[in-house]
């Protein structure tokens, strides 16, 4: 996979041990990034990194919306749907017209303690059925896609954090970053699992002697580094400053999320999964307050053409394990107020089964955002199962107006700057 930056000079991921295609990133541009020595428990002082965090899940695959939140009061639902049907008796019941799927417990006790917002009818006008071209729509807030630059959490880190060079200030847990995180100024960390991202330095496990091992290393790097800010450098000698500054970052870097997560003592029991264990090292890096501002996980398994309803029985179990566990964990800990999850998928499935007991791709899907900060409940329209466009649903909420809320009344920061334009933010916070 190439650097998320484009920009040249040197970057962490070729330094560091990627392990499956795993790495961290972050790239110097001409200059090494300022560097605070390791200070407190992770690194440095809660109250500099303390702050607000956005948390994207993506249901990657395109979920089908109506079997996620069902309208089983709507008769349209049932001529439409046999094999995939959730009937009535089955859903966890919103209202008479709605309910959410059976296996989504946990989310359903988190939405009547007023901690989950449903935001109904999520989608952008002219909408595209492909995966990878919808993925781009969704992860640049543009229809543009690629085409109009950074990806959208790149340029709220550069709207909403400006200059701040902490490395961990965008993290991806996962093997492929989304396009989402793409930045020329703040580029992500990127990683699998705390083991795999780190320098290949020292091997041991413990704490104490991983810590000690890297605040030598830094002491040493910038004792080197006034040294020779005493003599003119050749070009060479500026090239491997830089290198040993990258260095000096990715070992601090490294070992801040190692220690966070290996020290982390969950209040919830995570499935064992991989998007549970993903949660599991979010809810660390959240709870030591390294300054990680957003962080992006996935879960895949969406694109359900044929014999949909055990898949994605399957994934709603998943999913509902995962979060719920990760809300559980969070409540009570002092960040729990600090937290908001988006999750949203890019695009939903067609009103109409096919012939192979599935759905095709469609549009417009229902969007979660969690949190205890959050104005629980229902949000937006749900989208008409008869006023179809070529058998899709017409989306009733522009997605974008989800991210305006996060960036404008999470972040405090412009969305018209991040977003390309102006969209109305919805209320869920």
């Amino acid at each position: 996979m190439k650097p998320m930056s484009h920009r040249g000079g040197l970057d962490r991921r070729s330094l560091l041990t990627a392990g499956l295609g795993l790495g961290g990133l972050a790239l110097l541009g001409g200059r090494a990034q300022a560097r605070v020595r390791l200070a407190g428990p992770f690194g440095r002082g809660a109250e500099e990194r303390a702050g607000r965090v956005l948390v994207l899940v993506q249901l990657t695959g395109g979920n089908d919306g109506l079997s996620t939140v069902v309208p089983h009061g709507d008769d349209a639902y049932g001529r439409a749907r046999t094999a995939t049907r959730i009937a009535a008796n089955e859903v966890l019941r919103i209202d008479d017209y709605r309910g959410l799927h059976p296996a989504l417990k946990g989310l359903k006790r988190h939405y009547d303690a007023g901690r989950l917002a449903i935001i109904e009818g999520c989608g952008y006008p002219e909408p595209i059925r492909s995966h990878f071209r919808s993925y781009e729509v969704w992860h640049t807030a543009n229809a543009k896609g690629r085409a109009s630059g950074q990806g959208w959490v790149g340029r709220l880190a550069d709207a909403a954090f400006g200059v701040e060079e902490t490395p961990e200030l965008v993290v991806h847990v996962g093997g492929t970053a989304p396009y989402s995180v793409y930045s020329l100024s703040h580029p992500p960390v990127i990683f699998n699992t705390p083991q795999s991202y780190r320098w290949i330095g020292p091997e041991t496990e413990d704490l104490a002697a991983y810590r000690q091992a890297a605040e030598a290393d830094s002491l040493r790097l910038e004792d080197e580094r006034r040294k020779r800010s005493k003599k003119k450098q050749t070009g060479s000698e500026a090239a491997i400053e830089r290198l040993r500054g990258v260095l000096a970052d990715a070992n601090e870097s490294s070992a801040r999320i190692r220690r966070a997560a290996v020290a982390y003592t969950p209040r919830a029991e995570y499935p064992a999964d991989e998007l549970g264990e993903s949660l599991r090292i979010v809810a660390s890096l959240v709870d030591a307050r390294i300054g990680t501002r957003v962080v992006s996980v996935e879960l895949g398994g969406f694109d359900s053409h044929d014999n949909q309803r055990a898949q994605h029985d399957g994934r709603m179990r998943v999913l509902d394990g995962a979060l719920s566990a990760f809300l559980d964990d969070l409540q009570g800990r002092s960040v729990a107020d600090d937290v908001l999850v988006v999750v949203f998928s890019e695009f939903g499935r067609r009103v109409q089964e096919n012939g192979s007991r599935g759905t095709d791709h469609g549009t417009a899907g229902p969007m979660l955002v969690l949190g205890n900060r959050v104005k629980g409940g229902l949000h937006g329209k749900h989208p008409s199962l008869t006023e179809l466009d070529r058998g899709d649903l017409v989306h009733t909420t522009d997605f974008r107006g989800v991210y305006a809320a996060a960036i404008e009344r999470w972040f405090g920061a412009d969305s018209a700057r991040v977003l390309g334009g102006r969209f109305a933010p919805i209320r869920v916070v």
